[in-house]
């Protein structure tokens, strides 16, 4: 009997379908279908599965979060929902798998409403201003984060 391969969700809301072409000078010219492409090559590389998705509505990554509860991580970008989504906050914070918030900016060298992000508290981790790079760290950090709670746990 084999063991069943860990998985790990890929996780871009608002606007992010746009990569590439949306605001190159701040958010570079790599498509988020690169961005997947990259983390999934990485994901095979560590042993996990990568599943993909974005979603412009916030529901909708309530939904993916929710379904990804008891995956070995999560790597998220909220986008904008970052700065006021109570919902996305709840929802982060009621799964078990550790949540590494991802922004492709760097959001302190911004508007100052992007300051703040009402989800990173309740994150695992947080990268930003790393570019799409930022996505392959984050799910490093969420595999080092699964492991640190296995290891505690004595699992």
């Amino acid at each position: 009997m084999t063991e069943k391969t860990p998985t790990v969700l890929l996780l871009n809301g608002p606007n992010l379908n746009l990569l590439g072409t949306r605001d190159p000078e701040q958010y570079g010219t790599t498509t988020l279908t690169e961005v997947e492409r990259r983390v999934t090559a990485l994901g095979k590389e560590l042993g996990v599965e990568v599943v993909c998705a974005q979603s412009n509505s916030e529901g909708g990554m309530v939904d993916h979060i929710h379904a990804a509860r008891h995956y070995a991580g999560v790597v998220m970008n909220p986008g904008a929902y970052a700065h006021y989504s109570i919902a996305l906050r709840d929802a982060v914070d009621a799964v078990e798998a550790p949540v590494v918030e991802v922004h492709i900016s760097n959001i302190y060298a911004r508007e100052e409403f992007r300051h703040t992000s009402v989800t990173a508290p309740v994150a695992a981790g947080y990268v930003a201003g790393c570019g799409v790079l930022g996505y392959e760290l984050g799910l490093r950090a969420a595999l080092s984060r699964a492991a640190e709670r296995a290891a505690e746990s004595g699992a």
